[in-house]
């Protein structure tokens, strides 16, 4: 973790699960391993065939948000569904859970893999699942930007933990501000376009962290699309290894 309040870093292209294809910004050994309180983030891309079958995890809560394609999650609480592009699906993996996600049949998946970290308090609560479709995702417009609300106010989206997470669209030549909750800290990645954000140029597959702003300005320099997440910290030790958060 940086010692700067701002700060600009690039995904890095790594092999996941069966076959999957992920831009990482987080845990990267010797980089950053998290980001208190997120543990990890990965815009993965899967082709039929692929994917993440039969795995376990504990101690955090995670969202996948679909881009495009589709992902079928199966648990052994007994969830088997399928998330399209639009929609989001959240474990919440507590004292422990096994599940798989798998792409769909045809073309190709991608999406966003977002875990938050749960406080030592709630280590031990009972596994859990949620979906939410795309037509049940708020969409609101604000100044020049068209945001889908993953998580806030007016989402069905529960968490543990109090964070927002928007997908937001913006115009060339367009500007968004948004204010930062007190004691939030958080991110910002680039889909595709280029914007500007408070001084810092943003390419796609970029990320800026934020730890002590208080307003976030950005303005479209092309045609963008960026995901902005931020949430309060637990500040508690993270002890994070492979698909466990103790």
């Amino acid at each position: 973790m940086s010692a700067q309040s701002l700060f600009v870093t690039d995904a890095l292209l790594m092999q996941e699960g069966d076959g999957a294809e992920v831009q990482r910004l987080f845990p990267i050994v010797r980089r950053m391993m998290n980001f208190d309180p997120f543990v990890l983030w990965d815009h993965f891309t899967i082709e039929p065939g692929n994917g993440f079958p039969t795995h376990p995890h504990r101690g955090f809560e995670a969202i996948t948000y679909m881009f495009e394609g589709s992902m079928q999650h199966k648990d052994n609480l007994g969830n088997a569904s399928t998330v399209t592009a639009g929609g989001a699906q959240r474990f919440t993996a507590g004292r422990g859970i096994e599940h798989s996600e798998m792409p769909a049949a045809e073309g190709q998946s991608s999406g966003i893999q977002l875990w938050i970290n749960l406080p030592q308090r709630l280590k031990q609560i009972e596994p859990g699942y949620q979906q939410v479709d795309r037509d049940q995702v708020p969409v609101e417009q604000k100044e020049d930007a068209r945001i889908r609300v993953i998580v806030g106010e007016s989402s069905p989206m529960k968490l543990s933990t109090d964070i927002r997470y928007y997908d937001v669209s913006l115009p060339g030549g367009g500007i968004y501000t948004e204010n930062v909750p007190q004691d939030f800290r958080g991110l910002l990645y680039l889909m595709h376009g280029a914007i500007e954000i408070n001084g810092h140029e943003l390419n796609p597959g970029q990320a800026l962290f934020f730890e002590t702003e208080k307003t976030l300005g950005v303005k479209g320099q092309a045609e963008s699309r960026f995901m902005l997440v931020m949430g309060q910290p637990h500040g508690e030790p993270i002890r994070q290894w492979g698909p466990y958060v103790d």
